[in-house]
């Protein structure tokens, strides 16, 4: 019996280490859908999370509804450039030895008609912290509410699948650690010490520019973001699901003051550097599904 799930990587909590992989198509002569089918075959699907960009389902003839690219957006003080890529994966492991192995074989399977643009390995960092020192996600949606606001029902063949925003932040970390201690709670707009809202933080502070409720429709997002460090510089890999992608279009525009004018204090210390938007395919019997793509499922 053929049964239907959503990929594990999208509910489930982040792994240690982690590797963000974007691809683009070559443009040679590579047979698109075969790759596909070949990966799909030889990769445990509990290996990565796999997102599929505009770029490869135009490539397939296969335009997947709800999928766009990431748009490029600036305001007044803040920008947030688009990179999209054509595929997108958190490839995932326990330890280095593994996330390496599990790399090399998803590099051989996908070479045919991929070209990896850009890799970054990620880690899980203290209780689930961000590299600021302030928790990560303490909004998140959980249970029942996090499947119904990251996982697609009810729409045929999309059921099972889910849109990813995938972004990597670049922190200022020295800059912020200068800051007074009330100003960097004032930014986030939670004391630092004990993750409490501050009810009278400024407009601008983090928390108020996404406060889910605060949308029109409410505005959640299931975040699995993960911290980065190369020994120079350090940040964050934002990673956010939802069943469409205007929710977190919504939540960036008013980050960067679109809405209101009132750009997200987060600016004074970070900044995006790449952006990206992916349909996560459904597993279907334990396999990623990628039939939508005109790939052959077996």
């Amino acid at each position: 019996m053929t049964t239907i799930a959503s990929q594990s990587g999208i509910l489930g909590d982040p792994p240690p280490l982690a590797r963000s992989l974007t691809y683009r198509l070559h443009g040679g002569d590579g047979d698109v859908a075969a790759t596909l089918a070949e990966f799909a075959r030889t990769i445990p699907a509990e290996w990565a999370t796999v997102g599929i960009g505009e770029p490869l389902a135009l490539a397939c003839g296969r335009p997947i509804a709800g999928l766009r690219t990431f748009p490029g957006l600036s305001g007044a003080a803040a920008t947030a450039p688009s990179t999209q890529g054509a595929l997108w994966l958190l490839l995932r492991a326990g330890d280095h030895t593994e996330l390496y192995k599990r790399e090399g074989s998803v590099r051989a399977a996908l070479q045919a008609a991929f070209v990896l643009e850009d890799a970054r390995s990620l880690f899980h960092y203290d209780g689930g912290r961000d590299l600021s020192g302030f928790e990560d996600g303490t909004a998140n949606p959980t249970g029942e509410q996090a499947d119904a606001t990251a996982i697609v029902h009810g729409a045929g063949a999309l059921d099972g699948s889910s849109f990813v925003a995938v972004q990597r932040w670049i922190h200022d970390l020295q800059r912020f650690a200068a800051f007074p201690p009330e100003r960097a709670d004032a930014v986030i707009g939670r004391r630092l010490k004990t993750n409490e809202e501050i009810p009278d933080a400024p407009e601008s502070a983090h928390v108020k520019r996404t406060e889910q409720e605060g949308f029109d429709p409410e505005t959640f997002l299931v975040r699995r973001s993960m911290p980065w460090s190369d020994g120079e510089e350090h940040g964050l890999e934002f990673i956010a699901y939802n069943v469409e992608l205007d929710a977190f279009e919504r939540m960036l525009r008013r980050m960067l003051g679109l809405d209101d004018g009132i750009v997200d204090a987060l600016f004074t210390f970070s900044r995006p550097v790449t952006g990206g938007y992916y349909w996560c395919p459904p597993l279907r019997s334990g396999k990623i599904d990628l039939s939508l793509l005109g790939a052959a499922w077996a």
